[in-house]
C-alpha cells in the first residue's frame, strides 16, 4: 500500500504541469488497482498536446508573428497595386505621344517660316525677373519612402536661393503632401491643386491657365515647375525647368522619352527609350495662311504647356508609384526577416518551458524518492 501511494502522489504531481484538461483532476487508486494507476497515467501521456507553453512571453511571441505576417501579405498586395498603376501611368505617356509630336512639328515649321518675328510673342519674350512662381508637385498621400520629402526640401531650398537673391516667390502646389507642409509655415501660395493618381488634360488646363493668366498680367516674371522626374523603379530624380517664359529653340529641338515596365523571373524593371526630335513641318513661302502665323504660334503656345504639365504630373505619378513599389518591397523584405527571427526566439522559449517542466518533475520525483 504505501507503494501505491508514493506511485500514486508522483504520478499526481507530473499530472500538475501537464496542459490537458485532464491533468487538474484527481484520482484515488483503488485497493489492489496498480493497471488502474498506469492506465491514467497513459491516458494523460496521450492527451499532452505536442507544444507546451504556458508562460506569456511565448504567447506574446506567438501573437507578434501572426501580425508580422499579415503584415507581409498587406505590403505584398499594395506593391502589386503600385506595379498596375505605373503600367497605367506608362500607358498614359504614350497615348499623348502623338499629339505631342503634331504640335512640336507644326510649331517648329512655323518658327522657321516667321524667323525672327516670334520673338515678339508675350509667352516667348524674356524680362527682367522681379518675382519667380514655383510650380512644386508631390503626391496627395504617404508609403511611398523619401517622394515626398526629397520634393519639399527642393522646393524649400529653391525658395530660399530665389529669397536671398532678393527675388521675391510665390508657390503653386500640387499636392495634399506639399500643401499641408507649406499652408502650415505660412509660405506665400498662389494656388493650390490635388495630384491625382491618373492625372487628365483637365486637371493640367486649369494648372496652365493659372500660370499663363498669372505671367500675362505681369504677376510674376517667370515659372520654374519642380517635379521628380521618373528614372527607374530605384531611383528618381527632383528636377527644376523653366516653363515660363518658352524657348522657341528648346520647343522645336528638345526631344523626348518613354519608359516601359517590364517584368522578369517575377522581378520589375523598367526599359527607356529615347525619341528623335519631330521633323518640323515644311511650309511653303508662297502657302497662305487664313490666320496670321503670329497668331497661330501664340494657340500653340498654351497647348505645348498643357502638354508639358500634363507630361510632368504622369511622370511625378510614375515616380511616386514606382517609390511605393520600393518601399513595399523593402518592408515585406522586413516583416520576413523579422518573423524568421521572431520564430527562432518562440522556438527558444518553448524548448526553454518544456525543459523547465521536465526539471520540476524530475525533481519532485527526486524528492519523493529521498
Amino acid at each position: 500500500m504505501k507503494f501505491l501511494f508514493v506511485a500514486a502522489t508522483a504520478i499526481a504531481t507530473a499530472s500538475a504541469f501537464t496542459t490537458s484538461p485532464a491533468a487538474f483532476t484527481t484520482s484515488v487508486p483503488q485497493v489492489g488497482g496498480v493497471s488502474d494507476v498506469f492506465s491514467q497515467e497513459g491516458n494523460a501521456h496521450r492527451n499532452r498536446r505536442s507544444t507546451i507553453v504556458m508562460d506569456g512571453k511565448a504567447n506574446a511571441i506567438r501573437d507578434r508573428i501572426a501580425t508580422v505576417n499579415n503584415t507581409k501579405k498587406i505590403t505584398s498586395a499594395m506593391k502589386l497595386v503600385a506595379a498596375a498603376k505605373v503600367r497605367r501611368a506608362q500607358d498614359a505617356v504614350l497615348a499623348t505621344r502623338p499629339f505631342s509630336e503634331t504640335l512640336q512639328s507644326v510649331f517648329g515649321g512655323l518658327i522657321n517660316r516667321l524667323g525672327g518675328e516670334a520673338a515678339d510673342l508675350p509667352l516667348l519674350t524674356q524680362r527682367e525677373v522681379n518675382k519667380v512662381t514655383l510650380v512644386s508637385i508631390t503626391g496627395d498621400r504617404g508609403l511611398c519612402g523619401g517622394y515626398n520629402s526629397f520634393m519639399i526640401k527642393k522646393t524649400e531650398a529653391r525658395f530660399n536661393e530665389l529669397t536671398a537673391q532678393g527675388i521675391e516667390c510665390d508657390l503653386i502646389l500640387i499636392g495634399k503632401k506639399g500643401i499641408s507642409y507649406f499652408t502650415r509655415r505660412e509660405y506665400p501660395i498662389r494656388a493650390t491643386y490635388d495630384c491625382t493618381q491618373n492625372p487628365d488634360s483637365k486637371q493640367a488646363l486649369s494648372i496652365s491657365e493659372e500660370i499663363i493668366n498669372s505671367f500675362l498680367s505681369g504677376e510674376t516674371d517667370a515659372v520654374e515647375l519642380l517635379y521628380t522626374k521618373f528614372l527607374s523603379l530605384i531611383s528618381s530624380t527632383p528636377s527644376v525647368r523653366t516653363l515660363v517664359p518658352f524657348s522657341a529653340s528648346e520647343i522645336s529641338q528638345k526631344g523626348d522619352e518613354v519608359f516601359q515596365l517590364t517584368s522578369e523571373n517575377g522581378d520589375f524593371g523598367v526599359e527607356r527609350k529615347e525619341l528623335d526630335v519631330a521633323e518640323p513641318q515644311d511650309f511653303p513661302n508662297d502657302m497662305i495662311f487664313e490666320q496670321d502665323p503670329l497668331q497661330i504660334v501664340n494657340s500653340i503656345l498654351p497647348l505645348y504647356l498643357n502638354g508639358q504639365i500634363l507630361r510632368t504630373l504622369q511622370e511625378s505619378v510614375a515616380s511616386e508609384l514606382a517609390a511605393r513599389m520600393q518601399s513595399m518591397q523593402s518592408a515585406s523584405d522586413n516583416a520576413g526577416a523579422l518573423s524568421k527571427q521572431l520564430s527562432q526566439e518562440y522556438n527558444r522559449a518553448r524548448q526553454a518551458s518544456v525543459t523547465q517542466e521536465i526539471l520540476e518533475i524530475v525533481s519532485g520525483a527526486t524528492a519523493l524518492e529521498g
